[in-house]
């Protein structure tokens, strides 16, 4: 079975930055796609990024100011999240994607103050 743990997550102060990590274990294939979604009280969950080899994929509402990355060596899949904004509040989901199975984290919060 796949695990996904996310860390990282805080309370900052709009305009600050913040690195989560989501730590994988089980059978993790080079070929899934690993990504954030996040979903804020009261709305839809979203994407927030994705990273499957060399391609990335990002909300519109978060580019040019997050980053996904990925270490295969230690199974993780971390987020940089900088410039932060008052709607970037929410629960933020690590998922991994692979032979038609989902698996999802418990989630971080992160809690942007303006």
């Amino acid at each position: 079975q796949v695990q996904l743990v996310e860390s990282g997550g805080g309370v900052v102060q709009a305009g600050g930055a913040l690195r989560l990590s989501c730590a994988a274990s089980g059978n993790i294939f080079r070929l899934a796609v690993m990504g954030w979604y996040r979903q804020a009280s009261g709305k839809h969950r979203e994407l927030v990024a994705v990273i499957s080899g060399d391609k990335t994929n990002y909300g519109d509402s978060v580019k040019g100011r997050f980053t996904i990355s990925r270490d295969s060596s230690k199974n993780t899949v971390d987020l940089q999240m900088n410039s932060l904004k008052p709607e970037d509040r929410a629960v933020y989901y690590c998922r991994v994607t692979q032979r038609g199975k989902d698996d999802w984290g418990s989630g971080t919060q992160v809690t942007v103050s303006s």
